[in-house]
């Protein structure tokens, strides 16, 4: 997450653990017995799924609607996660969403139309788990990639390395989007190889998928649960995308309530603080279903990481003059403490605002606490390798083993439903030939350079297939950091200028972190395809279609998301926007930085930064040697307590603390309703304000939004805060 977090989180762990509640309709018990049934019984989640009696043999897995929805629900989830990773750096995966919609559409679909015809053959017919595996593959590979666009990419136009506007960069995002792109989707086999089959991870989102994709198919169960789960999930949708849409022309009213700023004009004049530290109240529906899926500890981690940053280092700092805010009104005491860059260069250290001061420890405890997490994982890692027994003969990963025994093979898929060898080496091969000729010779990158970020991507696909599969948390866009500061070594040891040294050091992360994210997530489907007993093959086209979708939709995106808003790549001296863009600044700044001569970092904040990241690698010791696991969740995640040092919009993180605790009570109260809607009614709210967020900024470039036909009412100054 950069500092985007990815956070897959609570729901697919406890998804696998269902089955403890036994309240609820006498449907929702069938369902729940289904899913107990396969855990008690088999205890087993790293091998395929048993064949029920009454399975239906599906011929067809592959196929041109199965391909169609899921690269438009793809796109939906894209387009949510380039809006709220602009905002805070937060983004979700597509796998479950993309399962239970997929089925909501294609189910009806199948029974409505003929199986006779042109339409009745593309569209028609019976539809199964296998197919509905097809659907969510393509999702997710179609919803992926959007990292790019919330870290590295900004960046460039940010520190004025790309031309002036997105728009006429095209061909060069394009070219670059699909360097990472293809590069993370053909080199994933090898990764399912070694990671599904040998080591036999759990991954528990992609597995939660692939058990609600078996419930909704069950012959029993399943129409009744997923229509269900299908009208809570468009409920949801619907009715958040509407309230987005229309709070964009009342936004003081219906979305944010500025309680400063009403205190201060009800004659509190002291308490016009609140308001300049950012403390007042956002009603985002994403952000609380948001909290739903990232459980207790990552949102009260992030909600306390605002308190510490925002509510108690940042007025202590201005008051000890340590860091300066900057007038952002002439009439009212209003003051923004969020510029990110300076005019004079010599006042990032010697005034810098606290946005700027709390954005090193930020970066540091997010970047310490992965490795350490990564580094306490390593023996288990180093043990898992062994015990899978791989070959590091690197030439055999690329041929067929002429001495295959079938009786031998771990693999349980059919060897020809597996993907040919030729296939995805052929690719992988292509891709590094593809993407070493762009970057030389659109980014000035030599080819050494480029093999090098290549292989980074490589390296850090371990780290988040392995982190994913066991905890999942996917930490590349942290992790990936790394290469700006090998990157950062590599232009001074050529002793490149700043411009073009900055240029290769955003480059190489955009293929290190895109492709090592793109794996990672590729892997996971995978594992959902493998308990399903999907054809691999299938979904290794799946996954080409809709990372081809995601090449052109997240373009697109970024160019409609900036003309909309100008300020996400060039904001103001007073860091004031609509779009926070937190991780673009968390990696713009360490690419100034590695490049400086000369560290351009409060000597303060340095010194804050190294305490802190101490201690969160301390606490991550202490809590693998000596806490037991069942306290682990007592532990803060020094990663979300980081990401809230580089947020300054603390609404974010207190609409998720009250997500996550409504969802404690709500699975307490009524587990059976939890388990039925939850996901169902959390993911609405996150794609619903997402797309009502690309359907804005579609407003904004018509200009007929809100900040023109809209009310200032209940903003400060009397400005639209839209």
């Amino acid at each position: 997450m950069s500092s985007t977090a990815v956070y897959e989180p609570e729901h697919g762990l406890a998804e696998l653990r269902r089955g403890e509640s036994s309240t609820g309709s006498s449907n929702e018990k069938n369902m729940k017995i289904e899913h107990e049934e396969y855990e008690v019984n088999t205890h087993d989640i790293t091998k395929p799924f048993p064949i029920e009696p009454d399975e239906m043999v599906e011929t067809h897995q592959l196929t041109l609607r199965a391909i169609i929805v899921g690269c438009a629900l793809g796109a939906v989830v894209g387009a949510s996660n380039i809006y709220l990773g602009l905002k805070t750096g937060f983004t979700f995966g597509p796998q479950l969403f993309g399962a239970i919609f997929g089925f909501a559409i294609i189910k009806p679909l199948s029974k409505a139309l003929p199986e006779t015809g042109i339409i009745g053959r593309l569209f028609g017919g019976p539809f199964g788990p296998k197919e509905n595996c097809t659907v969510q593959s393509a999702a997710t590979a179609a919803g992926g990639i959007g990292i790019l666009f919330v870290t590295a990419v900004p960046a460039l136009y940010r520190l004025n390395l790309m031309s002036a506007l997105p728009k006429q960069d095209v061909g060069k995002l394009i070219a670059l989007t699909v360097c990472a792109g293809f590069y993370g989707v053909f080199f994933v086999i090898p990764l399912r190889k070694y990671y599904i089959v040998k080591q036999k991870l759990t991954f528990p989102t992609p597995a939660a998928t692939a058990i609600t994709i078996r419930a909704l198919h069950n012959s029993r169960t399943g129409a009744i649960a997923a229509r269900k789960k299908s009208l809570a999930l468009l409920t949801s949708f619907v009715a958040v995308f509407v309230y987005k849409v229309v709070s964009g022309y009342a936004p003081g009213v219906l979305f944010d309530w500025h309680i400063g700023w009403t205190l201060y004009r009800l004659g509190f004049t002291s308490i016009i603080s609140l308001e300049n530290y950012g403390w007042w109240i956002e009603f985002t529906p994403a952000f609380f279903g948001a909290g739903m899926l990232s459980g207790l500890n990552a949102s009260w981690s992030f909600f306390g990481g605002s308190i510490l940053a925002w509510g108690i280092l940042a007025p202590s700092l201005v008051k000890t003059g340590r860091a300066f805010g900057s007038p952002a009104s002439d009439e009212f005491p209003l003051v923004s403490y969020l510029g990110l860059s300076f005019s004079d260069p010599d006042k990032y250290t010697t005034q810098p605002s606290p946005r700027y001061w709390l954005l090193w420890p930020g970066i540091l405890m997010m970047l310490l606490y992965s490795f350490a997490d990564l580094g306490m994982n390593s023996g288990s890692i180093v043990a898992n390798i062994r015990k899978a027994g791989i070959n590091w003969d690197v030439r055999t990963w690329f041929r067929d083993d002429p001495d295959y025994n079938a009786d031998e093979d771990e693999d349980l898929s059919p060897r020809e439903d597996r993907v040919p060898t030729l296939w995805w080496t052929t690719g992988l091969l292509a891709s590094i030939i593809v993407s070493c000729a762009i970057l030389a010779k659109m980014f000035s990158m030599n080819v050494g350079e480029a093999i090098l970020s290549l292989v980074l991507g490589f390296a850090f696909s371990f780290i988040g297939v392995q982190s994913a599969g066991t905890t999942d948390v996917n930490p590349v866009s942290t992790v990936a950091k790394a290469s700006q500061l090998i990157f950062g070594g590599v232009g001074k040891g050529a002793g490149l200028a700043s411009n073009p040294a900055q240029t290769m050091n955003l480059t190489a992360g955009v293929i290190a972190a895109g492709s090592a994210a793109q794996s990672t997530d590729m892997t996971g489907d995978l594992k959902t395809g493998y308990l399903l007993r999907a054809k691999p093959r299938n979904q290794f086209v799946a996954q080409l279609c809709g990372a081809t979708v995601a090449i052109f939709l997240n373009v697109g995106l970024f160019i409609l998301f900036t003309t909309a808003s100008p300020c996400i790549l060039h904001p103001p001296e007073s860091g004031e926007c609509t779009y926070g863009a937190p991780s673009v600044s968390a990696w713009a700044a360490v690419s100034v930085a590695v490049v400086a001569p000369k560290l351009p970092i409060p000597p303060s904040s340095g010194y804050t930064a190294i305490g802190l990241g101490i201690l969160a690698v301390i606490s991550v010791i202490v809590k693998y040697l000596w806490i037991p696991k069942k306290y682990w969740h007592w532990v803060p995640n020094w990663n979300a307590v980081g990401l809230a040092f580089v947020t300054p919009q603390i609404y974010y993180s207190l609409a998720m603390a009250a997500g996550s605790t409504f969802n404690f009570f709500w699975a307490r109260r009524n587990p059976a309703g939890f388990d039925m809607y939850m996901f169902a009614v959390a993911a609405g709210m996150l794609a619903g304000e997402g797309l009502g967020g690309v359907l804005q900024a579609l407003l904004a470039v018509a200009k007929v939004d809100g900040s023109l036909y809209g009310t200032a009412i209940g903003c400060p100054g009397f400005e639209f805060c839209g």
